[in-house]
């Protein structure tokens, strides 16, 4: 394959947009594991009390993690959505839990993940009601603050459903305050953009000094669909979007589903790959419980976290496109390059591709080293620019490999390009 001239487009990452919030939270991409898309609004304990939202499941869900590996392997938020709460505030006006479904409250589960070494996450909304429709803080969002600091919650999730859109910067900005008058430090999970793009580019600036990470773009839904629309926003958005990430605040492109139902096996690496190389918030959506040995293993790859939770903290981003390949790339600490190839195309079979084809492949010169992470693993040893190195994508798929350039004048170079500035390229891979 040859490779087309690029536009360069130079955007100023000497250091992230704005400074983030200052509460000390998400120096690194957030990672745990979250109800929503996998058990929804499911408040049904009667008939099916195994996946009913209540206190059972987060508990159950805490003891897996444990036991199973996922503690270990970095996950350590469980955090609730929507549907948790009564209908009705207290006689102090306090958000309180469904009596029925979390009979021994907020504080006794937030003790009993605490006690499994794991943090609490609850959910709440901007506006007079949740998505769902039970109680908003809009009005209480100094109380609801100290409520969940009293509870000893660690994270909250503030939805954007019933708000006047005018005032959703308002609103953020004053439950963040509220947040870090507590005393309590609470990562702070934001909707702000995803509700505020309908009507104007968001000003990242203030979301980054606001929250700790936001989502941009519509929620995950079980289908491969719905995972490649919220690359494609990305990837269209991406030089406004990127500079504002880095070590406590990143964008959200919403929870993985991988070991659910609606995406293949190479869906799904194609999903873990482009959400460690966009340093985003590893939040799975699933029944840990009863998951798939190999999706299991996806999501507890290490070396696959390793990209997500690099210490550099850069967002990657796309670098090239063409002949239905996408090359996404990111910079990774100690001078190495993280990049994705994944195969857009969803019929016939693998698909071979070139990786000296990837923009980032000009550090690989004298030397490098070359690690293919996915689709397995191989150690792929000393290469050169001019090595013909063809990795095998299946459809919707994705390979994923780090570059680790040997020769200390491509180090500076590297360091530069990376380090000091966001490229945006445009490629054609012909």
């Amino acid at each position: 394959m040859s490779r087309a001239a690029c536009l360069l487009v130079i955007i100023s990452l000497m250091s992230p947009a704005a400074e983030a919030l200052d509460n000390g939270l998400a120096l690194k991409p957030t990672m745990g594991w979250l109800h929503w898309e996998r058990f929804m609004c499911n408040i049904d304990c009667d008939t099916d009390p195994n996946n009913c939202i209540s206190e059972r499941l987060y508990m159950q869900m805490a003891d897996v993690m444990v036991k199973e590996g996922w503690k270990e392997a970095g996950y350590e938020y469980v955090c609730i959505d929507d549907c948790w709460p009564s209908h009705q505030r207290d006689a102090q006006g306090r958000l309180q839990a469904d009596p029925k479904r979390f009979p021994g409250g907020i504080k006794k589960l937030a003790d009993y993940i605490h006690s499994k070494g794991l943090k609490l996450g609850i959910y709440a909304d901007v506006g007079d009601k949740t998505c769902a429709g039970y109680p908003g803080s809009l009005g209480y969002y100094e109380k609801d603050a100290q409520t969940f600091a009293d509870w000893d919650v660690d994270l909250l999730k503030f939805d954007g459903c019933f708000m006047n859109r005018a005032l959703l910067g308002e609103g953020y900005s004053n439950m963040s305050k509220a947040l870090n008058n507590t005393g309590r430090p609470i990562l702070y999970s934001c909707e702000w953009p995803l509700y505020e793009w309908p009507l104007k580019q968001p000003n990242y600036t203030a979301i980054r000094e606001t929250c700790n990470h936001w989502r941009n773009f519509d929620d995950v839904f079980d289908s491969w669909s719905s995972v490649k629309s919220i690359l494609d926003w990305t990837a269209a958005h991406q030089d406004i979007i990127v500079p504002a990430a880095g070590p406590g605040g990143w964008n959200d492109p919403d929870m993985l589903v991988i070991g659910n139902f609606g995406l293949s096996h190479d869906q799904q690496e194609s999903q873990m790959a482009l959400w460690a190389i966009m340093a985003s918030p590893l939040l799975m959506s699933n029944d840990l419980r009863d998951i798939c040995p190999r999706s299991k293993e996806l999501l507890q790859n290490k070396r696959i976290i390793d990209i997500s939770q690099d210490s550099m903290g850069k967002q990657g981003y796309r670098t090239a496109k063409g002949n239905n390949f996408e090359v996404w790339e990111r910079p990774l600490s100690k001078n190495r390059l993280a990049v994705a190839v994944l195969n857009k195309l969803e019929t016939g079979g693998p698909r071979g591709f070139n990786i000296g084809a990837a923009p980032g492949w000009k550090i690989c010169g004298p030397q490098c080293n070359v690690t293919q992470i996915l689709p397995q693993y191989k150690e792929m040893g000393v290469q050169t620019q001019q090595s013909k190195i063809i990795v095998s994508v299946n459809p919707s798929g994705t390979a994923l490999l780090t570059v680790t350039p040997i020769s200390s004048d491509f180090t500076r170079l590297h360091k530069l390009n990376w380090q000091g500035t966001f490229v945006r390229r445009k490629h054609t891979i012909l």
